[in-house]
């Protein structure tokens, strides 16, 4: 059975390690302490496959990695829980560089933008990790139930290694996403993560997170 770790206790990362659970995997979210109470209080209504632990417990445990962190300390994570725990493994980042010192809609923080992306500065930050970005383009419940945008919506990956992203595809496939694009290498995420100022402004409109973007193309 895959161990999977997931840095992060928020909506998101609870939403991931649910859904995870719900697959049979075990998992552990990892957090700053060993004692967080959203992380404690999620084990509790998950049972025997889940655990918790501080960002490099988690980082140990897993052989594969989500990161649910915030963009604006997901560096800071990945150095607290040693950079060394995620030697040879895919890290599945769905994160977003985002600024909201300025308050809503937030923007894209400029150093992660148009020339450089956050996926690709956590894999300069890990040269030995396997990133794959994805999943970041959708509110985590869409992430984790592809039929909740209301239809056959795509999804992307970007990273630098093959087996790393058939890894997430075979995720992404048990979340429900069915039409997944390889944009290419971690540099691709500078795209992806780039609509997000478009998927703010859709949610301003619609009201509502659920929706998905789909790219049509001859059959």
């Amino acid at each position: 059975m895959q161990k999977i770790s997931v840095l992060g206790t928020g909506m998101v990362g609870k939403a991931i390690a649910s859904k995870l659970i719900q697959l049979g995997y075990q998992v552990m979210m990892g957090s700053r302490t060993n004692n967080n109470e959203k992380a404690l209080a999620w084990v509790a209504e998950n049972g025997n496959l889940a655990s918790t632990g501080t960002f490099a417990d988690a980082a140990a445990f897993g052989e594969l990695v989500f990161n649910c962190t915030k963009g604006e300390i997901t560096l800071e994570v990945f150095k607290q829980a040693g950079t060394e725990n995620f030697k040879g493994k895919t890290i599945l980042d769905i994160s977003n560089a985002l600024d909201f010192s300025k308050g809503m809609p937030p923007t894209l923080n400029p150093e992660y933008c148009n020339t450089n992306s956050l996926g690709e500065a956590i894999q300069q930050l890990l040269p030995e990790a396997h990133v794959v970005k994805s999943l970041n383009i959708v509110t985590a419940d869409v992430m984790v139930n592809a039929n909740k945008s209301g239809g056959d919506v795509t999804m992307f990956v970007s990273g630098n290694n093959a087996e790393a992203k058939t890894q997430a595809v075979t995720i992404l496939n048990q979340f429900g996403w069915t039409d997944i694009i390889d944009l290419g290498d971690i540099s691709s995420a500078r795209g992806t993560e780039m609509m997000l100022p478009v998927w703010l402004r859709v949610y301003g409109a619609f009201k509502s997170p659920y929706f998905g973007f789909k790219i049509v193309r001859p059959s």
